[in-house]
């Protein structure tokens, strides 16, 4: 077993699941993988048994009976993958809009510069999104913006999909308390991570927008983020956070 594991939730990935984990199976570092497919009818968990084949050991899958969403879906693949005793901890789309080459170095930010927290972010050196509608573009900048605003979170990516984290990280958070299921979801998970008083590093990545399968992006996911940043704030002051031991 490698010390790694990258987490992938997915529906309806069939055109780029088995490419991606071709992909990451090439890295130099051995990164194992996790699907979480939350019961695909396109076939995507047959290409993942294929590919579980291939690379026996290395590529396992949860199977969820429906779409629970994503939030639910990293919860679930996080407690597998602490359970198996992994020290790294990825998250990370199937779409290629994370590029695998760059996951080694989210992966040195923990492992050799200490970090507990690291992010692939679209924002932290300008705009680094290619092939998106300009008005996807603002809204997503401008969401970072205001959830740095709302929070006082010193990231400038808040809602990236794509990060590293050490195991400790996810041992301290209590799991079962993360309330978002949607994009959201990856908000909480960083304020929680930084009131637990870890640390946190952006590394500059270029985000792709997909060129095959379909998007899961909607009205619903902005309207949780937007209206949840609040709840979120105005919950930490009456809570308790437990502290990272440093």
């Amino acid at each position: 077993m490698n010390d790694s594991v990258i987490i992938i939730p997915t529906y309806n990935e069939k055109e780029n699941i088995g490419r991606m984990i071709d992909t990451l199976m090439a890295l130099e570092h051995g990164f194992d993988v996790l699907v979480v497919d939350d019961g695909s009818p396109d076939g995507t968990a047959a290409i993942v048994r294929e590919a579980m084949e291939t690379y026996p050991g290395r590529v396992h899958m949860i199977e969820r009976s429906g779409k629970l969403g994503l939030g639910t879906a990293y919860v679930a693949g996080f407690k597998w993958a602490l359970k198996a005793g992994y020290e790294y901890i990825f998250e990370m789309d199937a779409d290629f809009s994370h590029d695998p080459k760059d996951v080694p170095l989210l992966y040195e930010a923990c492992a050799k510069d200490g970090y507990d927290l690291s992010v692939g972010s679209r924002y932290v050196t300008g705009v680094n999104v290619v092939n998106w509608p300009m008005g996807r573009v603002l809204m997503s900048y401008f969401a970072s913006k205001y959830v740095r605003f709302i929070t006082r979170l010193p990231v400038y990516d808040t809602t990236a999909g794509f990060n590293c984290y050490r195991r400790e990280v996810l041992e301290t958070i209590d799991l079962d308390n993360i309330r978002f299921k949607g994009y959201a979801f990856q908000i909480e998970m960083k304020f929680t991570t930084h009131m637990c008083g870890f640390k946190i590093k952006e590394v500059p990545v270029i985000f792709v927008n997909r060129v095959l399968g379909t998007s899961k992006m909607s009205g619903g996911i902005f309207s949780e983020a937007f209206f949840g940043v609040i709840r979120l704030k105005v919950g930490s002051w009456f809570r308790k956070y437990p502290k990272a031991n440093k």
